[in-house]
């Protein structure tokens, strides 16, 4: 078979199972079993495939037939241009999380010491260092999701030291310049609800926060008034239709409270600075 024809049947097949994007699920999960960029496939449409990469292909389109991620078939993700290793246990980093990069940079200018509140892949975290040069640390509760994010940095250069604690537990009181998170915020009771990609595959430790789905930012602003130095700022990815809720938590100790939306208008970035002293 060739590289034409498999591409033509892996494409059919994910579009009769109705997954998103099939052609370009195909493309991914074909380079991925012959070990070339995607281009290959259009500039070798004739090659003919080995008998190690059908069976390798095979398995992939299996797989994504049955629900799971394309990420977590090929282990990776590209987050703010680089390349990021991920696993099941880690959430796949999504575009719009890259607005938390976007606003941390924003008010991170100078700053010395970050702090990623429930890194993950690690991919908040490392691309602060390398954007901006700064002591940057993550912290995760799982011990694996803490050495996927280790792969990741070492793999990109990054100088980020990473602390297994439950969000900022183990982080000194009034020593950081900017906290930055993608907290969990899915409510349990919506968990039936979720795309299976997401609710049978992702880790659940980062998708749900508790009944309500606020529990995990009540505890960031709170921890975070301990944890900031004065004039520092918090920064979080905000769930849908959470903003109003989350931002009546921020009482009189906070200031400068922005919210930002995405490319889509949802409100998914909020913004808060601790006020200075005097």
């Amino acid at each position: 078979m060739t590289l034409h024809e498999a591409l033509v049947q892996g494409t059919k097949l994910l579009e009769d199972a109705g997954i998103a994007v099939p052609r370009l699920t195909a493309e991914v999960l074909l380079s991925h079993a012959i070990h070339r960029e995607r281009p290959f496939l259009y500039a070798h449409p004739e090659q003919e495939l080995r008998e190690v990469e059908w069976i390798h292909y095979g398995r992939y389109l299996h797989e994504r037939l049955n629900g799971k991620p394309t990420q977590y078939i090929t282990g990776r993700q590209e987050f703010y241009g680089r390349e990021f290793r991920v696993t099941p246990d880690v959430l796949i980093p999504r575009q719009e999380t890259e607005l938390v990069v976007e606003t941390a940079l924003e008010v991170s200018r100078g700053a010395r010491r970050i702090l990623d509140a429930g890194t993950g892949s690690g991919a908040i975290a490392i691309t602060l260092q390398l954007e901006t040069q700064a002591m940057v640390c993550g912290t995760d509760i799982s011990a694996t999701a803490l050495a996927v994010a280790a792969e990741n940095a070492r793999r990109l250069d990054a100088q980020v030291d990473f602390v297994r604690c439950d969000l900022m537990s183990a982080v000194a009181g009034s020593s950081v310049d900017v906290i930055v998170s993608n907290p969990p915020y899915v409510p349990l009771s919506e968990r039936a609800g979720l795309q299976r990609e997401v609710r049978d595959y992702e880790p659940e430790a980062a998708l749900f926060a508790g009944s309500t789905g606020f529990e995990i930012y009540a505890r960031l602003v709170t921890d975070a008034e301990r944890v900031l130095r004065s004039g520092g700022w918090l920064v979080m990815e905000l769930g849908y239709n959470s903003r109003d809720r989350v931002l009546a938590m921020f009482g009189p100790r906070w200031r400068d409270v922005r919210v930002a939306p995405d490319l889509a208008g949802i409100p998914r970035v909020l913004a808060a600075r601790l006020k200075g002293e005097g």
